[in-house]
């Protein structure tokens, strides 16, 4: 790969498709990531960009399914900044005809195109699509409460000023408190301790994280296995 010396996406795409079965790209640009799908000629999973998590959070719905026993109907509340992987979330709540509250500061917001596809999916599926100022608002009644760093890859240079504006949606016990008495606790890890979530509330008995990251192993495979199995 000739990459840094000027090869194009474009060329490198169809030479690895030569020698690959598939390509799993973490890419902090979404349009990056779209432009080698747009050249490969084998199957290009995202496994990561500023705008999407599928992968993610294909294995937070597995594990949503696997200690609630369903999909449809049920809440999840996500507190904090509207990331990449909050945007995945409302993709896969409008899908599967779950309610999903997204809490979050002015500014903070997810994509508004998502949002927007979002709510038009609902309309079919019977989702539930909410952007909220107040958190103790989007978490009355949910069965899951989802949170994720503050700050993600490219924004270390905005940590401080992150830290103090998403302060107050925190996912701690008093937080919890306010949920269904049954509520799940996610987080796609590493987490940042004492910032969006509280050790209590990370290690105590409502926490499915480690849950969650052992089934992205099998969720990741699954994903390999239907694309690749006709290959």
């Amino acid at each position: 790969i000739q990459m840094r010396r000027g090869e194009t996406v474009a060329d490198t795409a169809r030479v690895l498709s030569r020698y690959l079965d598939g390509l799993v790209i973490r890419a902090y640009e979404h349009h990056a990531v779209e432009e080698w799908a747009r050249n490969a000629t084998i199957p290009v999973i995202n496994g990561l960009t500023d705008l999407h998590h599928p992968c993610q959070v294909l294995s937070d719905l597995f594990t949503i399914r696997e200690k609630t026993r369903r999909l449809k109907g049920i809440k999840i509340a996500y507190v904090g900044d509207g990331n990449n992987v909050a945007n995945s979330l409302i993709e896969g709540a409008a899908t599967m005809g779950m309610a999903i509250s997204v809490a979050c500061p002015s500014g903070y917001e997810p994509d508004a195109s998502i949002v927007e596809w979002a709510r038009e999916k609902a309309e079919r599926t019977k989702a539930s699509i909410e952007i909220l100022r107040d958190p103790y608002v989007a978490v009355k009644g949910a069965d899951a409460l989802y949170t994720d760093v503050w700050t993600s890859m490219g924004q270390e240079k905005e940590q401080a000023r992150r830290v103090k504006v998403l302060a107050p949606y925190q996912l701690n016990a008093r937080l919890l408190a306010a949920a269904h008495p049954d509520a799940i606790v996610m987080h796609c890890l590493p987490a940042h301790r004492g910032q969006e979530i509280t050790d209590e509330v990370l290690d105590g008995p409502q926490s499915v994280v480690l849950d969650q990251a052992e089934n992205r192993l099998h969720v990741q495979k699954a994903i390999l296995i239907r694309l690749l199995r006709d290959r």
